[in-house]
């Protein structure tokens, strides 16, 4: 009997997960999703304008991950209309704002952070509709295509690592927070006497000549009284004449000036702590903080940030200018615990630092030497606006928004 040989049946190939050829799309998405989840924190304190960027980082992240195993042509279409109204309603907010939305009423400038998102969602939606367009599911990738999906996953983890960074310190709109606390001191509040500062500051800036030429002029501000006016546009005279001593870095990093680290994003703010509490108060000889627009060859600077002794609140302000003049304070900053203080981050929803420490918040208000879009006192934007006085609404003075 002739014994038969079977062969035995080759063995089944191993089955690996594998990735769908919208790879790319979906590590876009989620790169996106992120920026915009970081920032909804930056902006809690427009809780609208926070929750249309929670919403938007839940789809994108939802369709990123679904879009990085998946190819069917109904997930492109989604993904399609999703980064399509993801980039015309960043469009929108760039250009006319959204006025019924808090935190979109008014345009914004354009940040880092918030045009790579949009890049990000304008990537997605042209790769989603091609695919769509395509008629049918592509084949399977081949080596150089894999590598190509690869590199360009990469490069896209790169730069979103660098714009969620950003959103997290207020990339959104005009750059970076900067604005920083007062060391904690066991030295008591001073009396602060805003006429007495303004004339000294004055003095010292060789700006006594009544018969000068008046070159501010911030007229026509409701509830504003003749002496607010005047004493507003003495504090701006002052700085438009001694704070250029500090136009250069270098020379404020000489007398014990420190960046906080937010140079990327275009405004960085170089603090001075050894002024925090001292005898100088809206003292352009002494500002507590200097602001520099980086987004040129050089850094330029742009304004002061003068800052109250720790202990004073937003309800023991000076009214320097009435309506003129709003403070406001930063009680979301971490900051680093090594010297001098850096900002790394904000707090948690608890309020609390998962790294860093928080600083005592101390009421703060900007001079600025060049035209803002929202006058000579205005705050930046976003989680750099920070904190004003419960009942307030943020103040923007456009009509004194040119250069003097």
């Amino acid at each position: 009997m002739t014994a038969t040989h079977h062969e035995a049946p080759a063995p089944a190939e191993a089955t690996r997960p594998s990735f769908g050829p919208l790879l790319p799309l979906g590590v876009a998405s989620l790169g996106a999703g992120a920026i915009h989840a970081a920032a909804a924190a930056a902006h809690g304190d427009a809780r609208q304008a926070a929750l249309c960027f929670d919403v938007l980082a839940v789809a994108q992240l939802a369709w990123g991950a679904w879009a990085m195993v998946g190819s069917r042509r109904v997930l492109a279409a989604l993904g399609a209309v999703l980064s399509v109204g993801a980039v015309a309603g960043w469009i929108v907010v760039q250009t006319v704002g959204i006025g019924f939305i808090d935190g979109f009423e008014d345009p914004h400038p354009i940040g880092w952070a918030d045009a790579l998102a949009a890049g990000l969602a304008a990537f997605v939606a042209v790769g989603a509709l091609r695919h769509v367009l395509a008629g049918r599911r592509s084949a399977p990738a081949r080596p150089s295509l894999g590598l190509l999906r690869a590199t360009s996953c990469a490069a896209v983890v790169v730069v979103t690592l660098a714009g969620v960074s950003q959103s997290s310190h207020g990339g959104h709109g005009h750059g970076g927070d900067g604005h920083d606390h007062g060391t904690p001191s066991a030295t008591p509040p001073k009396v602060y006497d805003p006429e007495k500062a303004v004339a000294d500051a004055k003095a010292a800036g060789g700006t006594g000549d009544e018969q000068a030429v008046k070159r501010v002029d911030l007229s026509g501000v409701p509830g504003v009284t003749p002496e607010q006016q005047e004493r507003a546009e003495q504090l701006v005279e002052i700085n438009l004449d001694k704070l250029p001593q500090w136009a250069s870095q270098e020379v404020a990093k000489a007398k014990g000036f420190h960046s906080i680290g937010d140079g990327f994003t275009g405004a960085e703010h170089l603090i001075n702590w050894n002024y925090i509490d001292d005898d100088h108060e809206l003292d352009p000889d002494h500002p507590e903080s200097l602001v520099y627009d980086t987004t040129g060859p050089e850094p330029k600077l742009v304004s002061a940030m003068y800052m109250l002794p720790t202990g004073s609140t937003l309800d023991t302000v000076p009214d320097i200018g009435g309506p003129l003049t709003q403070w406001h304070i930063h009680d979301n900053l971490c900051f680093t615990k090594e010297p001098p203080p850096r900002v790394v981050g904000i707090t948690n929803g608890d309020g609390n630092c998962s790294f860093g420490q928080k600083l005592p918040p101390v009421p703060m208000i900007h001079v600025w030497i060049v035209g803002h879009p929202c006058g000579p006192f205005a705050a930046l934007e976003g989680v750099a606006a920070g904190q004003i006085k419960a009942g307030e609404e943020r103040a923007c003075d456009a009509e004194h928004s040119h250069d003097f």
